[in-house]
């Protein structure tokens, strides 16, 4: 169970805003986001399947840890709930993400080839510097997204469900307006909204009682503990949100002695690059 909320090309100084909790039982094993060194990939790594929740597109150049190239690619994938288990001969869905990641075609094409049936339910969203998509394969062909604020949990994309319109509802009026101020009065900090948006990721209360809340097959007491944007409780103590990320696409300046082949993949004239930059940081409960 996880959630996303993409502020997609709504601001033209960082195209792509990205904040996603991963929900995940506590005893699986994963390493914390990093370069992958067997695939030109950054991102956290489920040690399981081997797969990804989230990441982007980046490689060493010439094996240097301190020369990255990126061609502005990312990806994220989301379980669907509903009740439906997943079978051994399925595939693992984060293998949908490093696909993406290290092809060659644009979002529209990967997301229309995929083999739907191969993989357990899934929410797929596929961008680069251009176009973003998302598909499932509970019904939801490939759909670009539009210009403005998209939030996905483990349903169908156009769902209203409490924790995806409590996300909505806080990025839209304490993160989007701190992002806005940030580039008119601070040349685009991101640290002046960041905190914010670490704060309303880790928002751990629950639905109110008496509201309505999915029906996605499971008890009613277990629908109302995966009811917050942070799931944070003592109801379930093996489970729950295991890490938060920031992803953002944001137009830089290149400095006039670095060689702008560097950044050829994604150049948008020749003193300016969009540059993905994924934060991300281990919850755990009751630490923040």
């Amino acid at each position: 169970m996880c959630i996303v909320a993409i502020a997609w090309q709504l601001f033209d100084e960082m195209p792509l805003v990205l904040l996603s909790n991963r929900d995940e039982f506590l005893a699986r094993p994963t390493t914390s986001v990093h370069q992958w060194l067997d695939a030109p990939i950054y991102a956290g790594r489920d040690n399981t399947s081997g797969g990804t929740w989230l990441g982007i597109h980046q490689k060493q150049v010439n094996g240097s840890e301190a020369l990255l190239r990126q061609n502005g690619r990312w990806a994220t994938v989301l379980n669907f709930r509903d009740g439906i288990q997943a079978t051994e001969n399925q595939r693992s869905r984060g293998e949908l993400v490093t696909n993406f990641l290290t092809s060659d075609v644009s979002p529209l094409v990967y997301a229309k080839q995929i083999d739907l049936q191969a993989y357990a339910g899934f929410n797929l969203i596929v961008g680069d510097d251009k176009q973003a998509v998302i598909v499932n394969n509970r019904g939801y062909p490939p759909t670009p997204l539009y210009s403005g604020l998209h939030v996905i949990s483990n349903g169908q994309p156009d769902d209203e469900w409490f924790k995806c319109e409590k996300l909505r509802g806080r990025v839209r009026q304490e993160i989007l307006p701190l992002i806005a101020e940030s580039f008119e009065f601070y040349k685009g900090d991101m640290s002046y909204w960041q905190p914010a948006a670490w704060e309303v990721l880790s928002d751990s209360r629950q639905a109110p009682k008496g509201t309505a809340l999915p029906d996605t097959g499971m008890p009613s007491e277990l629908e109302q503990s995966l009811s917050s944007i942070c799931i944070d409780t003592p109801k379930l103590p093996n489970y729950g949100t295991r890490t938060q990320s920031i992803l953002t696409l944001k137009q830089t300046i290149i400095n006039k002695e670095q060689s702008p082949n560097q950044y050829k993949d994604n150049m948008t004239d020749f003193n300016k690059k969009l540059e993905l930059t994924l934060f991300s940081r281990e919850y755990k409960a009751g630490t923040y």
